[in-house]
C-alpha cells in the first residue's frame, strides 16, 4: 500500500523528491502519512478534495483484499 501511495503521489506532484510516505502498521488497521511540499498540497488533495478521495478509494480496495482497514492522512 505504501508503494501505491508513493506511486500516485510522485506522478502528481511537480517535485516528486519531496514526497515521504510513512506506514504505521496496527493489528487491524494501517494509517499511511503522505508528506509533500506546501507548493503541491492542492495537487494532492485536487479541487474539493477529488483525488485526495480517489487514492482513498483505492486504497481501501487494496486493504480490504488483505483484510485490513487503512487511513490516509494528507500532512
Amino acid at each position: 500500500m505504501k508503494e501505491l501511495v508513493e506511486y500516485i503521489a510522485k506522478s502528481l506532484v511537480d517535485n516528486p523528491e519531496s514526497v515521504e510516505v510513512t506506514e504505521i502498521p496496527g493489528r487491524t488497521a494501517v494509517i499511511i502519512e503522505l508528506k509533500v511540499s506546501p507548493d503541491d498540497m492542492g495537487r494532492i488533495i485536487g479541487k474539493d478534495g477529488r483525488v485526495a478521495n480517489a487514492i482513498r478509494v483505492l486504497l481501501r480496495v487494496v486493504a480490504a483484499r488483505e483484510g485490513k482497514r487503512v487511513t490516509l492522512e494528507i500532512i
